[in-house]
């Protein structure tokens, strides 16, 4: 009979050798666009070169994309996001892999948040963008989603690393592209968004085995 208090960690050995620098480079990043773009409430060159291509979808189909993709990171589609892995995790008798997908992702939104308010980066007329939340959501969500997978699907480090890593930039593209395109935030919000779920999402994971781990002992 499997074990419901799974012993499994979130993160292979394999995994923590790159994810580590992984993390520790998109902080970084984020930290350096929090400093470049603090209190501004105008975009930057690289801002206004992306945003001139990307913004303003026209009303159909691509603006309806848009709004779609946009819903999977308010409260109502994300929670149904998050519940639909979570069920998974939880039939296949994961507890430890439900409670990384709940963590990671609340995490990457909470720091998102804190973000907003410490850089105080606007748009729009005062609204707080910088780093993006949506962003930062569905990023980390698919980023531990596939974090998951990799050892269920028996793949190597290499196949394991590239899949993960393909995983958060399909999720982060889309959302990014996305909230360009409503005009919700500017190009570095969005690249703010997908480092902050690239450093906080893997440190949840680590924090969860280690905790579970120490409780075992």
């Amino acid at each position: 009979m499997g074990d419901v208090t799974p012993r499994r960690p979130a993160l292979r050995a394999a995994d923590g050798t790159w994810l580590g620098p992984v993390a520790g480079l998109a902080a970084l990043v984020v930290a350096v666009l929090g400093v470049l773009y603090a209190d501004a409430g105008q975009p930057g060159a690289v801002d206004a070169r992306i945003g001139a291509a990307v913004y303003g979808a026209r009303p159909s189909p691509s603006r309806q994309v848009a709004l779609v993709i946009d819903y999977l990171g308010e409260p109502v589609g994300a929670a149904a996001l998050v519940a639909a892995i979570v069920t998974g995790c939880l039939l296949l008798r994961r507890i430890r892999a439900a409670v990384v997908v709940v963590g990671g992702a609340g995490a990457a939104v909470v720091t998102a948040t804190l973000l907003k308010h410490v850089v105080g980066r606007t748009i729009n007329g005062g609204h707080l963008s910088f780093p993006s939340g949506h962003t930062a959501f569905l990023t980390a969500l698919a980023l531990l989603a596939a974090l998951l997978a990799t050892g269920r699907l028996g793949l190597g480090r290499t196949a394991g690393a590239l899949f993960v890593l393909a995983a958060a930039l399909v999720a982060g593209a889309a959302m990014g592209w996305a909230q360009v395109a409503l005009g919700a935030h500017y190009p570095t919000d969005v690249l703010g968004g997908w480092c902050t779920a690239l450093a906080v999402a893997p440190a949840t994971a680590w924090l969860v085995d280690t905790v579970a781990d120490a409780g075992r002992r």
